[in-house]
């Protein structure tokens, strides 16, 4: 257990329920992903269930997910290889039963999802399945390379059918409600002023935190709101050092941090350095298909010995028209800065990806706080354990959110008692968000990122401490301060957490701790304010 006090208030902004317009539902789910949307589908089917979500219902970490959605349904694949392969990735920290639970029930999600319309890639009407790294065979499903485009557009439809469902788009997540000891709801901003959102039970799919990191392949959406609203609520987290950093991301000047699939490599792509050299073989048996912080660390490694920003993704023998076909995504971003895939090397580096830690919860998505429930990325069931297996974690979002719905539906209502208030905060003058973001994600990548040590730690842990000392007291006017503030929170949180496990672990590599080790920290570190 690792206690981090909360360096701000309970409370990001001052409010009087009494005063404020109050929208009542039976379950509240704050978010827009594949969790979300499974979760709200469940809930439905027995009371009212109102999305809650600060962009498009569409806007989310799930619509950018490429890779796929990794399921044992060819009938060569067992569910005891796909078991044995997230265990085996996880490093020792995998919850065996959530395992176990999440690839079993996934499959019977994957099937659900066909039935209702989601399109997967096929050759001659049968599935076609692709290797990932990590896995002993081919078992993961694709669109193209916008899968999780694909599955998030078919609940999304669902979702807008479903006359129980209400949708709120552009609606901001300030805090939890608490009363009592349990969670009552929301406080919320919906672009104007702030209201408040009052359910029976509350349930967290706000997705990752990417954005803590100046390098990410998460949208703009991804500050890691539920998080840090529930750390401040009093929920327990977990895992919060294992950040998975995505190997290949297109690294142009000028251009977004594009997601280059993993399937790519499954695909016969080959990274190689300045000097047109096959490295990855250097560094593991498995090549290029090795897990992803294994990848990501043997290219820095490789920046660094040739003297380079990036290193670069060959698919020169794959052939234009089937990285069109396969690759579509791929080849139009390509194509938009000049790059011919049929002759030019793609310049790729790692960039912050999942968040593997996040809210703890059990299988059904309950956390520590009565009344709150979390699924998706912002949540932590110990499914991933030390690294997440590719294209695990949209079966982890179908399978949760599944659950969670079914469970949250089913509590007793509120008795609907308004007098809750929260007062003491001073205006936000002299700072400038823009600067600080940008300080907190440049110090977040060099000290808390690929690899780190302790005397990188604590320096971030000073700093940060010192930024929160003065930002965290002030209450902003929109959702630019309120996000700087989670990230701030989150990024104390992570550092704290990377400094107290004194080892290397699946994403957490400390270089002054460069073995694992067992006898120690075969556990994982539970954070609570």
């Amino acid at each position: 257990m690792l206690h981090v006090p909360n360096p701000g208030s309970r409370y990001l902004v001052a409010f009087d329920l009494r005063k404020l317009r109050v929208t009542e539902t039976d379950v509240l789910i704050i978010g827009s992903g594949l969790a979300a949307l499974r979760a709200a589908i469940e809930a439905a089917r027995s009371c009212r269930v109102l999305i809650a979500t600060k962009g498009a219902l569409t806007e989310s970490n799930s619509r950018y997910s490429q890779g796929g959605i990794a399921a044992a349904l060819d009938e060569q694949d067992t569910l005891g290889s796909h078991i044995a392969d997230t265990l085996n990735v996880g490093c020792g920290l995998c919850d065996e039963e959530a395992v176990r639970t999440v690839i079993t029930e996934g499959a019977d999600c994957v099937r659900e999802l066909i039935a209702w319309g989601a399109r997967f890639d096929r050759v001659g009407g049968k599935l076609l399945f692709a290797r990932e790294g990590g896995h002993s065979r081919a078992r993961v499903l694709h669109r193209g390379d916008q899968t999780g485009a694909e599955l998030v557009e078919t609940l999304a439809r669902l979702c807008k059918q479903e006359r129980h469902i209400s949708i709120e788009e552009g609606v901001y997540g300030i805090d939890l409600l608490t009363r009592g000891g349990a969670c009552i709801g929301a406080l919320v901003h919906d672009g104007k002023k702030a209201r408040a959102i009052l359910a029976s039970t509350t349930l967290l799919a706000t997705g990752g935190a990417g954005q803590v990191y100046r390098e990410t392949t998460n949208p703009s959406v991804a500050t890691g709101d539920g998080i840090a609203m529930a750390y401040r609520a009093g929920a327990e987290l977990v895992d919060m050092e294992f950040m998975q950093f995505h190997p290949t991301t297109l690294y142009l000047a000028g251009a977004s941090r594009s997601l280059i699939s993993e399937a790519v490599r499954g695909a016969s792509g080959v990274l190689r350095d300045r000097h047109g050299r096959a490295f990855m073989k250097d560094y593991h048996p498995m090549g290029d298909l090795a897990p992803r912080d294994v990848v990501s660390r043997a290219m820095l490694r490789q920046m660094l010995a040739t003297n380079d920003t990036q290193v670069y993704l060959d698919v020169t023998h794959i052939g234009k028209g089937e990285i069109k076909r396969q690759f579509p995504n791929l080849y139009e971003v390509c194509g938009r800065f000049g790059l011919d895939v049929s002759k030019d090397l793609i310049p790729v580096r790692p960039a912050a990806h999942y968040m593997v830690g996040g809210v703890r919860i059990d299988l059904n998505g309950r956390t520590s706080l009565p009344r709150l429930f979390a699924a998706g990325e912002c949540a932590a069931a110990g499914f991933h354990g030390a690294n997440r297996l590719a294209s695990n974690s949209l079966l982890e979002c179908l399978v949760v959110g599944r659950r969670a719905g079914r469970i949250a539906a089913v509590e007793e209502p509120l008795d609907g008692a308004r007098e809750l208030s929260f007062h003491g905060r001073f205006p936000a003058e002299g700072i400038d968000v823009e600067d600080l973001r940008n300080s907190l994600r440049s110090l977040m990548w060099r000290q808390v990122g690929i690899e780190r040590d302790r005397e990188m730690l604590e320096d971030a842990i000073e700093r940060v401490t010192f930024w929160s000392s003065y930002v965290l007291r002030h209450g902003f006017t929109g959702p630019a301060g309120w996000e700087l503030q989670n990230l701030l929170t989150l990024g104390l949180v992570m550092a704290k957490a990377a400094l107290k496990r004194e080892e290397s672990r699946g994403v957490h590599y400390r270089s002054d701790f460069s073995k694992r080790d067992d006898a120690r920290w075969q556990k994982r570190i539970i954070v609570h304010s």
